[in-house]
Protein backbone atom coordinates (compact mmCIF):
# COMPACT_ATOMS: atom_id res chain seq x y z
CA UNK A 1 0.00 0.00 0.00
CA UNK A 2 1.56 3.17 -1.07
CA UNK A 3 1.74 6.30 1.80
CA UNK A 4 -0.15 9.24 1.65
CA UNK A 5 3.04 10.99 2.79
CA UNK A 6 4.73 12.47 -0.23
CA UNK A 7 8.53 11.69 1.40
CA UNK A 8 7.49 8.03 2.90
CA UNK A 9 6.76 5.21 0.81
CA UNK A 10 6.17 2.13 2.74
CA UNK A 11 7.13 -1.27 1.14
CA UNK A 12 4.40 -4.63 1.08
CA UNK A 13 4.36 -6.21 4.26
CA UNK A 14 4.81 -9.49 5.78
CA UNK A 15 2.03 -11.36 8.06
CA UNK A 16 2.24 -10.48 11.66
CA UNK A 17 5.35 -11.32 13.64
CA UNK A 18 4.77 -12.55 17.67
CA UNK A 19 3.73 -10.31 19.72
CA UNK A 20 7.08 -9.31 21.42
CA UNK A 21 8.54 -8.45 18.02
CA UNK A 22 8.49 -4.67 17.10
CA UNK A 23 7.63 -1.80 14.85
CA UNK A 24 8.05 -0.84 11.69
CA UNK A 25 5.80 -3.53 10.05
CA UNK A 26 8.52 -2.95 7.17
CA UNK A 27 11.51 -4.11 4.93
CA UNK A 28 12.10 -0.79 4.00
CA UNK A 29 11.32 3.03 4.53
CA UNK A 30 12.48 6.05 2.10
CA UNK A 31 12.42 9.45 3.74
CA UNK A 32 13.40 12.35 2.14
CA UNK A 33 14.87 10.25 -0.96
CA UNK A 34 16.69 8.13 0.82
CA UNK A 35 15.85 4.30 1.31
CA UNK A 36 16.55 3.17 4.80
CA UNK A 37 16.24 -1.16 5.64
CA UNK A 38 14.48 -2.02 8.66
CA UNK A 39 17.08 -4.68 10.96
CA UNK A 40 15.95 -8.07 10.97
CA UNK A 41 16.14 -11.22 12.95
CA UNK A 42 17.34 -13.90 10.74
CA UNK A 43 15.41 -16.33 12.24
CA UNK A 44 11.85 -15.31 11.51
CA UNK A 45 12.65 -12.54 9.13
CA UNK A 46 11.33 -9.50 11.26
CA UNK A 47 12.23 -6.23 13.31
CA UNK A 48 13.86 -7.31 16.35
CA UNK A 49 12.20 -6.15 19.62
CA UNK A 50 11.22 -2.82 19.37
CA UNK A 51 13.98 0.07 19.71
CA UNK A 52 13.37 2.99 22.30
CA UNK A 53 15.14 6.23 19.42
CA UNK A 54 12.26 6.31 17.25
CA UNK A 55 9.83 8.92 16.34
CA UNK A 56 7.08 9.80 19.05
CA UNK A 57 4.35 12.36 19.56
CA UNK A 58 5.69 13.64 22.64
CA UNK A 59 9.26 13.94 21.30
CA UNK A 60 7.99 15.81 18.21
CA UNK A 61 5.94 18.46 20.56
CA UNK A 62 9.10 18.66 22.92
CA UNK A 63 11.10 19.54 19.29
CA UNK A 64 7.96 21.88 17.91
CA UNK A 65 8.25 23.52 21.10
CA UNK A 66 11.75 24.14 21.54
CA UNK A 67 11.84 25.59 17.97
CA UNK A 68 9.35 28.29 18.53
CA UNK A 69 10.41 29.09 22.16
CA UNK A 70 13.63 29.87 19.89
CA UNK A 71 12.00 32.23 17.53
CA UNK A 72 10.12 33.91 20.26
CA UNK A 73 12.80 35.05 21.49
CA UNK A 74 14.90 35.66 19.23
CA UNK A 75 12.07 37.68 18.05
CA UNK A 76 11.75 39.33 21.47
CA UNK A 77 15.43 39.98 21.31
CA UNK A 78 15.52 41.88 17.42
CA UNK A 79 12.44 44.02 18.95
CA UNK A 80 14.70 45.45 21.84
CA UNK A 81 17.82 45.69 20.30
CA UNK A 82 17.57 46.58 16.75
CA UNK A 83 16.70 50.55 16.22
CA UNK A 84 13.44 51.34 13.98
CA UNK A 85 16.08 52.98 11.59
CA UNK A 86 17.60 49.70 10.98
CA UNK A 87 14.73 47.01 10.47
CA UNK A 88 14.08 47.37 6.71
CA UNK A 89 17.58 45.72 6.14
CA UNK A 90 17.71 43.56 9.32
CA UNK A 91 14.19 41.70 8.26
CA UNK A 92 15.60 41.61 4.57
CA UNK A 93 19.07 39.91 5.17
CA UNK A 94 17.22 37.52 7.59
CA UNK A 95 14.43 36.85 5.28
CA UNK A 96 17.01 35.94 2.44
CA UNK A 97 19.11 34.11 4.91
CA UNK A 98 15.85 32.11 6.16
CA UNK A 99 14.94 31.26 2.94
CA UNK A 100 17.88 29.71 1.63
CA UNK A 101 18.84 27.36 4.90
CA UNK A 102 14.73 26.58 4.62
CA UNK A 103 15.13 25.36 1.01
CA UNK A 104 18.53 23.47 2.32
CA UNK A 105 16.71 21.62 5.40
CA UNK A 106 13.76 20.93 3.09
CA UNK A 107 15.54 19.65 0.24
CA UNK A 108 18.48 17.66 1.87
CA UNK A 109 16.00 16.50 5.00
CA UNK A 110 18.42 17.89 7.61
CA UNK A 111 17.29 16.63 10.98
CA UNK A 112 20.80 17.99 12.96
CA UNK A 113 18.83 20.15 15.82
CA UNK A 114 22.03 22.67 15.64
CA UNK A 115 20.78 23.66 12.35
CA UNK A 116 17.30 23.62 12.73
CA UNK A 117 17.41 26.18 15.71
CA UNK A 118 19.97 28.15 13.81
CA UNK A 119 17.00 28.49 11.24
CA UNK A 120 14.42 29.37 13.97
CA UNK A 121 16.78 32.02 15.53
CA UNK A 122 17.01 33.29 12.04
CA UNK A 123 13.18 33.21 11.41
CA UNK A 124 12.88 35.03 15.05
CA UNK A 125 14.94 37.62 13.87
CA UNK A 126 12.93 38.10 10.56
CA UNK A 127 9.49 38.07 12.63
CA UNK A 128 10.72 40.71 15.02
CA UNK A 129 11.62 42.78 12.71
CA UNK A 130 8.78 42.97 10.52
CA UNK A 131 6.42 42.75 13.53
CA UNK A 132 7.84 46.28 15.18
CA UNK A 133 7.77 47.51 11.56
CA UNK A 134 3.91 46.31 11.31
CA UNK A 135 3.43 47.82 15.42
CA UNK A 136 4.86 50.94 14.42
CA UNK A 137 2.41 51.66 11.74
CA UNK A 138 -0.67 50.09 13.05
CA UNK A 139 -0.89 49.68 16.90
CA UNK A 140 -1.78 46.98 18.65
CA UNK A 141 -1.70 44.04 15.38
CA UNK A 142 0.98 42.00 16.51
CA UNK A 143 -1.27 40.88 19.38
CA UNK A 144 -4.72 40.18 16.82
CA UNK A 145 -2.04 38.75 14.11
CA UNK A 146 -0.73 36.14 17.40
CA UNK A 147 -4.40 35.52 18.57
CA UNK A 148 -5.18 35.03 15.22
CA UNK A 149 -2.99 32.53 13.93
CA UNK A 150 -3.23 30.60 17.08
CA UNK A 151 -6.61 30.09 16.90
CA UNK A 152 -6.55 28.95 12.99
CA UNK A 153 -3.55 26.07 14.59
CA UNK A 154 -5.27 25.03 17.02
CA UNK A 155 -8.77 24.81 15.38
CA UNK A 156 -6.85 22.64 12.49
CA UNK A 157 -5.06 20.21 15.46
CA UNK A 158 -8.97 19.93 16.92
CA UNK A 159 -10.18 19.58 13.67
CA UNK A 160 -7.59 16.70 12.55
CA UNK A 161 -7.75 15.51 15.90
CA UNK A 162 -11.55 14.53 15.52
CA UNK A 163 -11.19 13.07 11.93
CA UNK A 164 -13.03 15.97 10.07
CA UNK A 165 -10.44 17.01 8.05
CA UNK A 166 -7.82 14.04 6.84
CA UNK A 167 -4.43 13.88 4.86
CA UNK A 168 -5.73 11.67 2.19
CA UNK A 169 -3.42 10.92 -0.75
CA UNK A 170 -5.41 13.55 -2.97
CA UNK A 171 -5.89 16.35 -0.02
CA UNK A 172 -1.94 16.16 0.21
CA UNK A 173 -1.70 16.89 -3.65
CA UNK A 174 -3.91 19.43 -3.55
CA UNK A 175 -2.67 21.33 -0.68
CA UNK A 176 1.36 21.03 -1.53
CA UNK A 177 0.74 22.23 -5.08
CA UNK A 178 -1.65 25.58 -3.58
CA UNK A 179 0.93 25.74 -1.34
CA UNK A 180 3.90 25.71 -4.10
CA UNK A 181 2.08 27.85 -6.32
CA UNK A 182 1.78 30.82 -4.13
CA UNK A 183 5.10 30.42 -3.07
CA UNK A 184 6.18 31.43 -6.29
CA UNK A 185 3.14 33.68 -7.13
CA UNK A 186 4.89 35.42 -3.80
CA UNK A 187 8.17 35.20 -4.68
CA UNK A 188 8.02 36.57 -7.88
CA UNK A 189 5.55 39.30 -6.60
CA UNK A 190 8.42 40.62 -3.86
CA UNK A 191 10.90 40.20 -6.95
CA UNK A 192 9.09 43.02 -8.34
CA UNK A 193 8.57 44.89 -5.69
CA UNK A 194 12.20 44.79 -5.41
CA UNK A 195 13.07 45.99 -8.57
CA UNK A 196 10.00 48.71 -8.72
CA UNK A 197 9.45 50.05 -5.54
CA UNK A 198 5.58 49.28 -5.51
CA UNK A 199 3.88 46.49 -3.92
CA UNK A 200 1.73 45.53 -6.87
CA UNK A 201 -2.02 44.88 -6.53
CA UNK A 202 -1.01 41.58 -4.62
CA UNK A 203 0.19 43.18 -1.53
CA UNK A 204 -1.36 47.29 -2.07
CA UNK A 205 -4.01 46.31 0.39
CA UNK A 206 -7.03 46.58 -2.43
CA UNK A 207 -9.67 44.05 -2.85
CA UNK A 208 -7.15 41.72 -4.56
CA UNK A 209 -4.66 42.31 -2.10
CA UNK A 210 -6.96 41.25 0.79
CA UNK A 211 -8.33 37.73 -1.54
CA UNK A 212 -4.80 37.05 -1.92
CA UNK A 213 -4.04 36.98 1.53
CA UNK A 214 -7.18 34.88 2.53
CA UNK A 215 -6.49 32.04 -0.19
CA UNK A 216 -2.80 32.34 1.79
CA UNK A 217 -4.34 31.78 4.63
CA UNK A 218 -6.68 29.02 4.00
CA UNK A 219 -3.72 26.88 2.32
CA UNK A 220 -1.44 27.90 5.20
CA UNK A 221 -3.87 26.04 7.47
CA UNK A 222 -4.67 23.32 5.44
CA UNK A 223 -0.76 22.47 5.65
CA UNK A 224 -1.26 21.90 8.96
CA UNK A 225 -3.39 18.93 8.16
CA UNK A 226 -0.37 17.72 5.35
CA UNK A 227 2.08 18.20 7.92
CA UNK A 228 0.03 16.24 11.15
CA UNK A 229 -0.61 13.61 8.99
CA UNK A 230 3.44 13.15 7.71
CA UNK A 231 4.30 12.86 11.50
CA UNK A 232 1.51 10.44 12.37
CA UNK A 233 2.43 8.35 9.35
CA UNK A 234 6.09 8.78 10.32
CA UNK A 235 5.37 7.49 14.28
CA UNK A 236 3.23 4.50 12.61
CA UNK A 237 6.47 3.58 10.52
CA UNK A 238 8.78 3.88 13.30
CA UNK A 239 11.48 6.62 11.79
CA UNK A 240 14.11 7.41 14.33
CA UNK A 241 13.44 10.36 16.94
CA UNK A 242 15.84 12.58 14.58
CA UNK A 243 12.80 13.18 12.06
CA UNK A 244 11.04 14.45 14.74
CA UNK A 245 12.92 17.42 14.12
CA UNK A 246 11.76 17.96 10.30
CA UNK A 247 7.99 17.69 12.09
CA UNK A 248 8.70 20.09 14.01
CA UNK A 249 10.30 22.69 11.21
CA UNK A 250 7.27 22.06 9.30
CA UNK A 251 4.97 23.42 11.63
CA UNK A 252 7.22 26.42 12.21
CA UNK A 253 7.04 26.98 8.71
CA UNK A 254 3.16 27.14 8.37
CA UNK A 255 3.27 28.92 11.82
CA UNK A 256 5.61 32.05 10.16
CA UNK A 257 3.38 32.01 7.00
CA UNK A 258 0.29 32.44 8.39
CA UNK A 259 1.45 35.30 10.77
CA UNK A 260 2.29 37.12 8.54
CA UNK A 261 -0.70 36.91 5.87
CA UNK A 262 -2.49 37.73 9.47
CA UNK A 263 -0.53 40.93 9.85
CA UNK A 264 -0.81 41.93 6.26
CA UNK A 265 -4.42 40.92 6.79
CA UNK A 266 -5.17 42.69 9.52
CA UNK A 267 -3.04 46.01 8.28
CA UNK A 268 -5.62 45.76 5.03
CA UNK A 269 -8.52 45.96 6.87
CA UNK A 270 -7.44 48.80 9.05
CA UNK A 271 -6.12 50.73 6.61
CA UNK A 272 -10.02 50.30 4.51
Amino acid sequence: MRSSNPILRRLPTAPPPPAHYGPPPQQAYSYGGRTYAVPTDPRTGWAPPVAQDVMTIDDVVVKTVTLLGTAVAAAAATWIVVPATAMTPVWIAAMLIGLVLGLVISFAQVTNPVVLIGYAVVEGVFLGAVSKAFETRWDGIVLQAVIATLGVFFTMAGLYKARIIRATPKFTRIVIGAAAGLAVVTLVNLLITMFTGSAGPLRDGGGLAIVFSLICIVVAALMFVVTFGQIEEGIRAGLPRRYGWLGAFGILVELVWLYLEMLRLISFLQDD
